[in-house]
């Protein structure tokens, strides 16, 4: 039996658009940036409140919607992505709105906004054509990661190796499993990765 298809299975799950907001809050907190000054009790709040509104949310209207024949789970065509990239999108919102009304960093927000933005693109995008929300993900993880590195004067070389090599690992299970073209693979990882930077940067 052919392992690749399992391992690249594995690294699109583990990898998921949805995982990475938690994951990058997560490693954001332990790398030297806004996240390290902020008490244990604050950085669980603000988890909770991310993991809810990115992940949780998100997979349970997927759930929800995997009950409706007409709905491909699969999402196989472009199309199918919009509705649940559109759900995303409000429940990103609300994470967003509920970070407002906490004491925390503005720069907070600005990770929820500029990543609205993403999928709000990646939606107008799929109505027309196939492009990768998982690159996007990790390339917007990336380029946030080299934005405030900038902004802060912090060497985050280590981490953004990591990151890289994360992200060639998973756009080689996209192309391995067949869910788009290197093109795809390279726009959602330039979409993600530009908006990220220029925002945060920028803001």
């Amino acid at each position: 039996m052919n392992a690749k298809p399992a391992i690249a299975q594995f690294f699109s799950v583990v990898l998921h658009p949805l995982i990475i907001p938690t994951l990058g809050f997560l490693l954001l907190m332990n790398s030297g940036f806004y996240f390290s000054m902020m008490s244990f009790e604050g950085k669980k709040f603000l988890l909770i409140i991310i993991f809810l509104s990115t992940f949780l949310l998100p997979v349970l209207s997927l759930g929800l919607l995997s009950f409706n024949k007409h709905f491909d789970a699969t999402m196989s065509k472009s199309t199918d992505r919009v509705l649940p990239l559109f759900m995303s999108a409000i429940y990103y919102y609300l994470g967003y709105y509920y970070l407002g009304r906490l004491d925390v960093y503005p720069i907070y927000r600005v990770f929820l906004l500029a990543t609205i933005l993403i999928i709000i693109m990646l939606l107008l995008i799929s109505m027309k054509w196939k492009i990768s929300n998982h690159m996007a993900g990790i390339g917007g993880l990336i380029g946030a990661v080299i934005a405030l590195s900038f902004r802060m004067g912090i060497n985050s070389s280590m981490l953004l190796c990591g990151l890289i090599i994360l992200a060639g690992i998973l756009g080689t299970a996209r192309l391995i499993l067949k869910k788009h073209s290197q093109l795809q693979i390279y726009a959602g990882f330039f979409l993600g990765f530009m908006v990220n930077y220029l925002i945060i940067i920028y803001l």
